[in-house]
């Protein structure tokens, strides 16, 4: 049976954003991803393992910013196709009243998160990139839906990692939380190098996304949050903060993907 065609959404070409949705166990996919993706695991069957921990991450780190932080608010920028248990859903399940702006620069996101987000209360869904932070804040269904002199927590999961050295991550952040007021959060989490920046796994990671993707050591990925009070346990592997996992998905007890939330102070 054929793909069934949705207006705006390219069926025949893989995507990155659906090729992580694949990852998750979602359905937002269609074969040539899940084609594209299997490629990838039998190169790295890690992956899955990676992207599920990571998302396990987000779950977590929402429920603390709703319920011990007292958040009610969450911009939520490079969301991605909505998966199982989105932010909306788990900060809602703990404060009803919490609201949620998702903002993607994908055109193929923005189309899956319209068409599963539309009428859902208290959320909005926004064109938007990271690299230009003051646009966001600034959109008007960000603006009727948030109130930004009242703390906010901006969610930047797996995105930075796609941001260039040029395009300085760590003042995308700076720039960001520079507009919002004291008691906002940013949760963040990057690939890192884990500490073996030679790595071959690395390197094919990077061909498969055009060198577009910049693995960092935990330094700079510490720095991201310079200037911000580190909710404990800090910046570590991302099944581990909060959860229960053991070493990382590239083995030894380092991990690729680091995640920590901050505060601003």
């Amino acid at each position: 049976m054929p793909e069934k065609e949705f207006p705006g959404i390219d069926a025949r070409t893989p995507n990155a954003a659906r090729i992580y949705n694949y990852f998750l166990g979602g359905k937002d996919n269609f074969g040539v991803d899940r084609a594209a993706a299997e490629v990838v695991l039998a190169m790295a069957p890690e992956v899955r393992v990676a992207a599920m921990e990571n998302r396990a991450f987000l779950v977590r780190a929402v429920e603390y910013l709703a319920g011990d932080a007292d958040v009610r608010q969450f911009v939520d920028i490079g969301s991605g196709i909505p998966a199982a248990r989105p932010v909306h859903e788990v900060a809602q399940a703990i404060e009803p009243g919490a609201r949620v702006v998702y903002v993607d620069n994908d055109p193929v996101v923005l189309v899956h998160s319209r068409a599963l987000l539309g009428g859902r209360r208290g959320t909005a869904v926004v064109a938007g990139d990271a690299r230009a932070p003051e646009a966001i804040l600034d959109a008007p269904a960000l603006t009727r839906l948030l109130d930004l002199d009242q703390p906010v927590a901006v969610v930047l999961i797996a995105v930075l990692h796609f941001v260039s050295g040029s395009d300085e991550p760590a003042e995308i952040v700076r720039r960001l939380l520079d507009r919002l007021p004291s008691g906002s959060h940013v949760v963040i989490t990057h690939l890192s190098d884990g500490g073996v920046p030679d790595d071959p796994r690395i390197e094919r990671s990077r061909a498969l996304y055009n060198g577009g993707l910049h693995f960092r050591s935990r330094k700079r990925i510490e720095a991201l949050f310079d200037g911000l009070d580190l909710v404990d346990p800090g910046v570590v592997g991302v099944g581990q903060w909060r959860g229960t996992a053991g070493g990382g998905v590239n083995g030894g007890g380092a991990s690729w993907w680091l995640g920590g939330v901050g505060r601003k102070p």
